[in-house]
C-alpha cells in the first residue's frame, strides 16, 4: 500500500471524532435524530479545523444504509464511497475551478435527477466564496427551492465574500480554532497509535505553531517523524520549524517587565544567532502579552490554551504591570511588527521596539500624575490604578549633600527610634523574624516601575512586629507617603511579598507617630540655611515636590 499522511489517515469519520467543535456536532446530531434537516448548510472557519470533514460526516449520516443515523457504520458501500470521495450521490465541487455561470447551469440541470444509490443527492462545494456573482445569482432559485432529494453543503474560509442572498438561504455553522491543549492531546493519540514517543512539551510546541489548525499540526507531526524517527523532543520541533520555546518567551517578557534592557537585548541576539525567525519571535511575544492581558482580566479563560506551568508564570508576571501599561506595550510591539514586515533588517526594528518599550514602562503618564495629585489634594488615598514608580535619589534630583544630611539625621535619631521601637518588639526568644531585615528584602523586591510605592516604602519607619502584624510608622509630615502605602492594592502587594519572603501570612499596620522625626528633617535644615530665599527651602525638598520635578523635568528657580 502507498503511504498515507496523518492528515488523511486520521481524518474524523463520525461526529464524535471531531476535535474542538462540540457545538457543531451536537446541533447536527440533534437535527438528524429529530429529522429536522435543512436543504442547505454553510460551514465557516479557518483552515484545518474540520469543515470538509464535517460535511462528509453529515453526508454519511444521511446516506448510510442504516440511516439516517448519527453514527454511520463506515463499512457499507455508501459510507466507504463517501469517505473515499468517489460516491455518485455526493458530488464534491471545487469552487475555485468551477466558478462560472456555465458550471452552475450544469449543476442546476442535474439536480432534478434522483440519486443513484443513497437517499439524497448531496452537493458539497468547497471554497464557495470563489464563485462569481453571476454564478451565485444563477444558483439562487435552485438553492431556495431544491428538489426534496437534494442537499447543498458549502464550506468557506471567507464568509464575507459570499452574497447575503446566499447566506440567508443556508444554515450557518462557525467552526472555531481548536485550543492548543486539545490539539496536543490528539497528537499524543496519533503518536500512541503510530508507536511514536512524543514529549508533552513537543506536542504543545506543535500545537502552538499550528495556530488552531489540527490539519497543520498533523502535517507538522508527519514531517517530524520523517526527521527524528520514533522519538520526538521539544528541541527537534524548535530546530525544524524555527520556533522559540514557551519558556524562552516567558523569560523574555519578564526581562521586559523588570526593565532589564541589557539582558533582554542579549536574549534577542542569542535567538537571532540561533537562526530564529524574528517575525515569528515578535508574533510569539505579542501572543504571550495577549495571554498575560487575558489572564489579568479573567485567569480561568486560558485553561484550555495554556498549560499549568505557563499559567504560574503568567500569575507572577501579572503583578509586575498594570492593565493600561500592558495594552500600551502590545500596541507598541504590534506597530513594530507592521514595520518589520517590509524592513530588510528585521532585527534592527525589533531592538528599537524592545528598548523603546522598556523605556516607556519606566515613564509616568500625565494621567497618572493628575490622578495622584488630585487624590493627595483632596486628602484621599492614591487611586490603585496609578502605577507607582520611583528612581534613585540622584536621578530624582536629590543632591549628594542632601543624601548625607539625611544619613546624619538617621544616625542622630537612631537611639530614640530604637527606644520607641523596643516597646513593640517581642522578646528575642519569641521573635520569629527580624522586621527591619524583612522590610529591606520587601523593598528590594519592589519592581523599579512602582516608583511611588518605592518612595513611600523609603519614608516608612519599621516599628516592630505584633503577632503576624508588621507595624510601620510615618511622621506627620509624611502623611502623603502613608496614603500611598495604605491603598488596598499596595497593601495587598506588600503582603504578597511578605508571604514570599517569610513563607507565612502577614498583615501590614500603618499609623502616624508624632514622636517619629521626618527622614529628611536635617537635609531640609541645611538647605534652608544655604538658600538665599528661605521660603523656597521650606518646600523644595518635600518628596511630592521632588516627584513632580522628576516627572516634568523641572527645576526650582530662586
Amino acid at each position: 500500500m502507498t503511504y498515507q499522511v496523518f492528515a488523511r489517515k486520521y481524518r474524523p469519520q463520525t461526529f464524535d471524532d471531531l476535535v474542538g467543535q462540540t457545538h457543531v456536532s451536537r446541533t447536527l446530531k440533534n437535527a438528524v435524530e429529530q429529522n429536522r434537516l435543512a436543504h442547505a448548510y454553510l460551514f465557516v472557519g479557518p483552515r484545518g479545523v474540520g469543515k470538509t470533514s464535517t460535511a462528509r460526516i453529515l453526508a454519511k449520516a444521511l446516506n448510510c444504509e442504516k440511516g439516517p443515523t448519527v453514527t454511520p457504520c463506515g463499512v457499507c458501500d455508501n459510507c466507504r464511497e463517501i469517505a473515499g470521495g468517489n460516491s455518485l450521490d455526493v458530488i464534491e465541487i471545487d469552487g475555485a475551478s468551477n466558478n462560472s455561470v456555465e458550471d452552475v447551469r450544469e449543476l442546476r440541470d442535474n439536480v432534478r435527477y434522483a440519486p443513484a444509490k443513497g437517499r439524497y443527492k448531496i452537493y458539497l462545494i468547497d471554497e464557495v466564496h470563489m464563485l462569481s456573482s453571476a454564478a451565485f445569482n444563477a444558483l439562487l432559485k435552485t438553492l431556495e427551492e431544491p428538489p426534496p432529494h437534494v442537499k447543498f453543503i458549502f464550506a468557506t474560509t471567507e464568509p464575507q465574500k459570499v452574497l447575503p442572498t446566499i447566506l440567508s438561504r443556508c444554515q450557518r455553522f462557525d467552526l472555531h480554532r481548536i485550543p492548543a491543549n486539545l490539539i496536543a492531546q490528539h497528537l499524543q493519540l496519533i503518536a500512541g497509535k503510530e508507536k511514536i514517543t512524543l514529549d508533552p512539551a513537543a506536542a504543545h510546541s506543535i500545537a502552538r505553531g499550528a495556530e488552531g489548525g489540527l490539519r497543520d499540526a498533523e502535517s507538522m507531526l508527519d514531517q517530524l517523524v520523517a526527521f527524528c524517527g520514533e522519538k520526538i523532543a521539544e528541541a527537534d520541533v524548535l530546530d525544524v520549524f524555527g520556533f522559540t520555546s514557551q519558556q524562552t518567551v516567558a523569560g523574555f517578557t519578564e526581562k521586559i517587565l523588570c526593565g532589564a534592557t541589557a539582558d533582554a537585548v542579549q536574549l534577542l541576539h542569542e535567538q537571532s544567532e540561533a537562526g530564529k525567525d524574528m517575525m515569528k519571535l515578535m508574533s510569539d511575544l505579542i501572543s504571550y502579552l495577549r495571554d498575560l492581558l487575558v489572564f489579568k482580566v479573567k485567569p480561568d479563560a486560558l485553561n484550555e490554551d495554556v498549560d499549568l506551568d505557563l499559567q504560574k508564570s503568567l500569575a507572577a508576571q501579572a503583578q509586575l504591570i498594570e492593565t493600561d501599561r500592558l495594552l500600551e506595550l502590545i500596541d507598541q510591539f504590534a506597530e513594530a511588527e507592521g514595520r518589520m514586515k517590509w524592513a530588510p533588517n528585521k532585527k534592527l526594528h525589533f531592538e528599537v521596539a524592545l528598548i523603546k518599550a522598556i523605556q516607556t514602562l519606566s515613564q509616568v503618564t500625565l494621567n497618572e500624575v493628575i490622578e495622584n495629585l488630585n487624590a493627595l489634594r483632596d486628602g484621599k488615598p492614591t487611586p490603585p490604578s496609578v502605577s507607582a514608580k520611583k528612581s534613585s535619589p540622584v536621578a530624582a534630583g536629590v543632591s549628594p549633600a542632601s543624601k548625607k544630611a539625611a544619613a546624619d539625621t538617621a544616625a542622630s535619631t537612631a537611639p530614640r527610634v530604637a527606644e520607641q521601637a523596643s516597646q513593640y518588639m517581642p522578646p528575642a526568644s519569641e521573635a520569629m523574624v527580624d522586621p527591619v531585615q524583612v522590610w529591606e528584602q520587601v523593598s528590594a523586591k519592589v519592581p523599579p516601575q512602582k516608583r511611588f510605592l518605592r518612595s513611600s516604602i523609603g519614608s516608612a519607619h519599621v516599628i516592630g512586629v505584633e503577632g503576624r502584624n508588621l507595624l510601620l510608622g510615618f511622621s506627620p509630615e509624611q502623611k502623603p507617603m502613608m496614603d500611598i502605602l495604605g491603598t488596598q492594592a499596595n497593601r495587598k502587594f506588600l503582603e504578597t511579598l511578605l508571604h514570599e519572603i517569610t513563607g507565612k501570612d502577614w498583615s501590614v499596620k500603618i499609623s502616624l507617630k508624632e514622636e517619629l522625626p521626618p527622614k529628611h528633617a536635617t537635609a531640609q535644615t541645611e538647605l534652608a540655611e544655604g538658600s538665599k530665599t528661605s521660603g523656597t527651602a521650606d518646600f523644595k525638598d518635600d518628596p511630592l515636590i521632588q516627584e513632580a520635578l522628576e516627572m516634568f523635568k523641572g527645576e526650582i528657580k530662586t
